[in-house]
């Protein structure tokens, strides 16, 4: 699956999860680009995208990234 594929399943899952139709996301957003992105809602957005996608997040790899760009890039060796 292309990256910009897994952008839009990704950014779905976020507008989903944090109830706001209008959020576009990028490789560069980070929580303080998205309205109600916090700590909570932070482990809802994992919880979600490991169901969407059946796979499972390291603690070290979740606390690795930086940005949106670095969870779709260990989401796609995942599921290469």
């Amino acid at each position: 699956m292309q990256k910009e594929d897994l952008l839009l399943k990704v950014q779905d899952i976020f507008r989903d999860v944090l109830d706001d139709e209008e959020i576009v996301l990028s490789e560069t957003s980070t929580a303080e680009d998205v309205e109600g992105w916090d700590s909570l809602t932070h482990i809802q957005l994992i919880v979600a995208i490991e169901k969407k996608f059946k796979i499972k997040f390291t603690s070290k790899e979740i606390l690795s990234w930086k940005n949106v760009g670095e969870l779709i890039d260990c989401l796609a060796s995942k599921l290469a």
